[in-house]
């Protein structure tokens, strides 16, 4: 009867205590190279917005500027992205860029109209030995890792459906939603191998969102992600 009561009392106890904790899951990064002058790209807006819903996913959706001269300017554009996205294609080994592109965590890239690819593609380029990243009240902390020269930027992005009606090129009358499109890409500085500590800039918009990436120089692996 004791050796019930005691194991009954062990059991308790061991109901009340915490879990122990585990390390978050890395993230997948997911970044769409879209245009609203390109009418591939919608179906390809519609998958960001699907990944942007799973916890695990880091959508983030990069107006490029080369579809502009075609009759209609993106509202969401710019020449910061595009040259993002051409740093991916010397990365990737590309002689062109072109939308709607997928890549994912800087490591390789799909065709952004086909969900079951990124999927699959994601799986086999999983984010992995990276440094320890987290970003809270306005402050990013990097852990000590093995020695690599990286950039750390600073992404903020809007979380909303923003739906823009098309006036001219080739989605003229359509109304395209869009998600998780990036308003402000900032380099914070470089990564080492150190630990670092970076504040964020004050004064962002308060609808968006952050995210930080540790990335392998310009268009490389993406080495650790975070986002709030």
């Amino acid at each position: 009867m004791r050796s019930t009561h005691i194991l009954a009392l062990a059991l308790g106890l061991a109901a009340a205590l915490p879990a122990a904790a585990q390390p978050a899951r890395p993230l997948t990064v997911v970044e769409l190279f879209t245009s609203q002058g390109c009418s591939s790209c919608p179906p390809a807006n519609a998958n960001l917005a699907r990944l942007a819903d799973r916890p695990e996913v880091l959508a983030l959706s990069f107006g490029v500027t080369y579809w502009d001269q075609l009759g209609w300017k993106d509202t969401f554009a710019s020449k910061q992205y595009t040259d993002r996205q051409w740093a991916y294609a010397k990365g990737l080994r590309h002689a062109q860029v072109w939308t709607p592109q997928v890549v994912i965590n800087g490591r390789t890239d799909v065709v952004g109209t086909r969900l079951g690819e990124i999927e699959g593609a994601a799986r086999k380029v999983p984010l992995a030995g990276g440094p320890q990243l987290s970003v809270s009240g306005g402050v990013v902390t990097i852990g000590a890792g093995k020695a690599a020269k990286a950039d750390v930027w600073l992404v903020r992005y809007d979380p909303a459906v923003v739906q823009v009606p098309v006036k001219r090129g080739e989605n003229t009358g359509k109304t395209l939603p869009h998600r998780n499109v990036v308003r402000e890409l900032t380099r914070l500085g470089a990564y080492g191998g150190q630990a670092l500590t970076y504040r964020l800039p004050a004064g962002a918009d308060p609808r968006l969102k952050t995210a930080i990436l540790v990335q392998a120089g310009p268009g490389g692996p993406i080495l650790a992600a975070a986002k709030t």
